[in-house]
């Protein structure tokens, strides 16, 4: 493709190239340039592209697109903003996928990764189509799964992604899209289909400096979207809804003048139970994913498919279908009277949230056993203790990826918090693979057990290694042993 092709959606300021000059490649990464490539020098976050122009021409770059001319002698070309430029020659290198595809975009501080999976379910079953995703556990194009280094990728990434999908012959993708890449222009160019909030708290504010900015940031998605969903009962939504540049539906659980509305909602261990409450229409909702956030989480889809032209019922009978989401609030089948939970949570609040919406479905005791990560916010250590032994009726403390600190040291912050705490039981079992057996083994009929911080995670980072450890497999090993003891027990 031409140089001149490539950038002729691009305002240039300045141009020292030849426009007919043929372009091998478009790369923002010098440590992967090739002969005859496009460098866009980006300025990040952390490092400025346009001081790695000398090693992209070392590495075979013919032209640069830059923001200010490079001191080297190499053909280049100057606009006003390369990471915006970076997203519209990416997009033109791959043939636009972007326009070819009806994409979802879905932010919000908690529950991207379950919405985003639940429409691709959905949407799946409804068309018998593929549907790509684009999220924090991982990439997929169908079935096929692909490594993610990022909630979501950079540009050039991102538009190679939308273009494997359209080649795979998806008509729908789904993107988790984080305040990140809204503010850094990774979906820059892209229009949304639909664009979702699902909600606001505290977090990254170590890139956002304050709420307001981060609230600001999520609004974004909605100057992209042909319309918008948002979580009513959210404190944020007034505001968001105010600026956002598209029509908005809404959907509440607390809210009834919202456009969805979830009533008479049934609560299990390991599922929830609710009517979706539409204009003229009353539908029964089934998922398989226990907590009140999923009634919120499946209020989502169904107010997206309702803005795509699908009915409720065809919805409600697609999410009676769905499985749980791999460390979001996943039941691991047990075979027991017990219930098991693997959930992500690993800050104070989703740790609140997980123990806070399993208590209401829950007969028997709420045990929680959860570690803190090593080598990250020390701080939040003693809170999440407090929160534990203040929620549950028992929690475990053990280890979660120590990386390079002392696991002992770790717990000793944990337990800090717990001092003072009336009726606080717990125990310690640094070891976690021995503290998810000393809990099953002590588990009994209506209890739920919430093993916490791992989620999808499939190691434990100790030191500087990354050993694997899988959740789900030590719960199914743990349960034939106990299972064989019973069986051995009851025969003699």
């Amino acid at each position: 493709m031409t140089l001149g092709n490539l950038l002729k959606k691009i305002d240039i300021a300045v141009s020292h190239a030849d426009l007919d000059a043929e372009i091998t490649d478009v790369c923002h990464d010098s440590r992967k340039v090739k002969q005859g490539n496009l460098f866009v020098a980006v300025r990040g976050y952390e490092s400025d592209g346009h001081d790695f122009i000398p090693a992209a021409i070392a590495n075979g770059a013919t032209v640069i697109l830059c923001e200010e001319p490079p001191e080297a002698d190499i053909p280049y070309v100057v606009v006003s903003d390369t990471r915006r430029a970076l997203a519209l020659v990416s997009a033109e290198w791959f043939g636009n996928p972007a326009e070819k595809l009806k994409i979802i975009g879905v932010t919000g501080t908690k529950g991207k990764t379950t919405v985003t999976t639940l429409l691709k379910e959905v949407l799946e079953t409804i068309t018998g189509k593929p549907v790509g995703l684009v999220g924090t556990i991982h990439n997929m194009i169908g079935k096929r799964s692909l490594h993610t280094e990022r909630t979501t990728p950079e540009s050039r990434e991102l538009q190679e992604l939308f273009a494997q999908m359209v080649e795979a012959g998806c008509e729908y993708c789904v993107m988790e899209v984080s305040s990140h890449a809204l503010v850094l222009d990774r979906v820059y160019g892209v229009t949304f289909e639909v664009g979702v909030f699902t909600n606001l708290t505290h977090e990254h504010l170590d890139f956002h400096k304050t709420m307001e900015e981060y609230r600001r940031a999520k609004s974004l998605i909605f100057a992209q979207s042909k319309v918008g969903i948002v979580n009513l009962d959210d404190d944020a939504a007034a505001a968001i809804i105010d600026e956002a540049k598209c029509p908005v539906r809404t959907f509440a659980i607390a809210h009834d003048d919202a456009d969805l509305v979830a009533k008479r909602i049934k609560l299990q261990p390991a599922s929830v139970e609710f009517l979706a409450l539409t204009t003229g229409e009353l539908r029964q909702i089934n998922l398989q994913i226990p907590g009140i956030f999923s009634v919120c989480n499946a209020l989502a889809v169904i107010a997206t498919l309702r803005a795509l032209g699908y009915g409720t019922e065809q919805t409600a009978d697609a999410l009676a279908q769905c499985g749980g989401v791999k460390g979001r609030a996943e039941v691991v089948p047990t075979g027991a009277d017990f219930t098991v939970v693997i959930d992500y949570a690993h800050t104070p609040d989703s740790l609140e949230k997980i123990i806070t919406a399993v208590r209401e479905g829950t007969h028997g005791r709420v045990i929680t056993l959860f570690g803190c990560g090593g080598d990250r916010d020390k701080t939040k250590r003693r809170i999440m203790g407090e929160i534990a032994v203040d929620l549950s009726d028992f929690t475990v403390v053990t280890s979660d990826n120590p990386r390079t600190e002392e696991p002992s040291a770790i717990i000793e912050n944990i337990l800090a918090g717990m001092v003072g705490v009336k009726k606080a039981s717990y125990t310690v079992i640094e070891n976690r693979r021995d503290a998810i057996r000393w809990t099953l083994e002590h588990a009994k009929t209506g209890d739920t057990i919430i093993l916490a911080g791992k989620g999808h995670e499939t190691y434990q980072e100790i030191g500087k290694e990354k050993l694997h450890f899988d959740e789900r497999e030590v719960v199914r090993e743990v349960m034939l042993d106990i299972n064989k003891q019973s069986n051995k027990e009851t025969a003699q």
